[in-house]
């Protein structure tokens, strides 16, 4: 029969061509323009927000946003070239996005604090922070996550919900911080003495700032006589500073003749 002769597939395959043919170069050419124009936007982007001397984990985020929703508006706007009825298309992309949405609750609320960490910025790239009982550097600030390195050289996700609802103290805000040191010394010895030479070695030490100036205090009156150190330093020198200050104000306190107690109590038994 004609009906499955070659050439009645060939004449039907021609036809089909010729008449859907229009539809698939047009869909071609909004492809093809659709994407230079998105290359172009992202580096025209880009070089404002660099002028601008936006975050740069602020200019990434906001660059990846436009650009996947200018992808999606091209690719609905490429199959409506096809002759997809995009009503409908458009109905079950709502479908599938609330029903991501639903399974993706946790995931959506670090979504939201990344957005709200970036636009507030209670913390930068660098900075040192505590936050959700982690203590480190932040090395990345991601859309779900923030990537902290701690001083052990762990590294440590947090997620970004959990740390814009949360406390989050901030070491390098400031640029300075300060330091709070005890040490304790004998009843015997002369407390006066003991604080002037505290303060002595305190101002003597480079790492230590000037200003706000070093200070001395008693704290408490217990077994011992304990006295706080307040020094202040730059937060680069801080872990440096807090140690060597320690054991200058250990020599300095013994070279003086101040009695520091080695944490041994003494029991005496009386006999009657």
């Amino acid at each position: 029969m004609d009906f499955y002769s070659i050439d009645f597939y060939v004449e039907r395959t021609i036809k089909f061509l010729i008449a859907y043919s229009p539809k698939v170069i047009a869909a071609l050419l909004t492809l093809i323009i659709g994407l230079f124009i998105i290359k172009m936007f992202r580096k025209l982007m880009t070089t404002l927000m660099t002028k601008r001397e936006m975050e740069p984990t602020l200019l990434k985020f906001l660059t990846d946003l436009f650009t996947w929703v200018m992808r999606i508006l091209l690719f609905v706007s490429v199959v409506t070239k096809l002759g997809v009825e995009t009503s409908s298309f458009v109905a079950i992309i709502g479908a599938a996005s609330l029903a991501v949405g639903l399974s993706l609750q946790g995931s959506l609320s670090n979504f939201a604090g990344g957005m709200l960490i970036i636009l507030f910025k209670p913390f930068k790239v660098g900075h040192t922070i505590e936050a959700q009982g982690v203590n480190g550097t932040v090395m990345e600030i991601q859309i779900f996550v923030t990537r902290i390195l701690t001083g052990n050289g762990q590294t440590v996700f947090v997620p970004n919900g959990a740390l814009s609802n949360g406390v989050i103290t901030n070491f390098t805000y400031q640029g300075n911080r300060r330091a709070e040191l005890t040490i304790s010394i004998s009843y015997s010895s002369d407390i006066t003495v003991a604080m002037k030479i505290i303060q002595h070695t305190m101002e003597e030490n480079p790492l230590i700032l000037k200003e706000p100036a070093p200070a001395v205090a008693i704290k408490e009156l217990g077994a011992n006589v304990i006295l706080v150190m307040r020094p202040w330093a730059k937060n680069a020198d801080f872990g440096n500073m807090t140690s060597e200050i320690l054991r200058q104000c250990k020599e300095a306190l013994q070279s003086g003749g101040i009695e520091i107690p080695n944490g041994v109590s003494e029991i005496k038994i009386k006999n009657d």
